[in-house]
């Protein structure tokens, strides 16, 4: 755990240092993670609830994130995303917002996250396709399904966008 946070406050502190050299910039940081491990107990249930891990995973994610204030949270319209991104939702006094995976990054949600801290719930292959369709091009394949640990924080400003992946397990 303590690993994790190192790692987290290297990205911050880099963010940070960024955004002083960049201070009249307008910048936006979007925190991508996919949700915890889903209950499989039911092959044929098509919206299943997050596991006793799964939960546990989402309280760790809050406490990696802790030191971040959010100013929204987007999930898709699952149990699973939505009961990952709650805790962080939660801590920052935020409602939940509903995202279509259809409509990844498109004008209103860039105006809607303009110049703000956003978290960003997803699945093993639209978490990826969401932050290739931020940083514009195809950087990121799809997340093995067995993979639930994985970080991507999107930065962008008037002068630069930047992507980090971090994989924490």
């Amino acid at each position: 755990m303590l690993r994790h946070l190192i790692i987290l406050c290297i990205a911050c502190f880099s963010i940070n240092v960024m955004s002083q050299i960049q201070n009249t910039d307008n910048i936006t940081t979007y925190y991508f993670i996919r949700h915890a491990e889903k209950d499989r107990s039911n092959p044929s249930e098509k919206n299943p609830h997050l596991t006793a891990v799964g939960h546990q995973r989402a309280a760790d994610w809050n406490d990696i994130l802790q030191h971040i204030t959010f100013d929204a949270v987007y999930a898709t319209d699952y149990h699973r995303t939505k009961e990952t991104a709650q805790p962080v939702a939660e801590k920052n006094n935020l409602q939940l917002t509903i995202y279509n995976t259809k409509a990844y990054y498109n004008e209103a949600f860039k105006l809607a996250t303009q110049g703000k801290t956003v978290l960003v719930v997803g699945h093993s292959n639209t978490t990826p396709e969401f932050v290739n369709a931020v940083i514009g091009r195809n950087k990121y394949g799809p997340i093995d399904d067995a993979n639930n640990g994985n970080l991507y924080i999107v930065t962008i400003s008037d002068a630069f966008t930047n992507a980090t992946l971090l994989t924490i397990n």
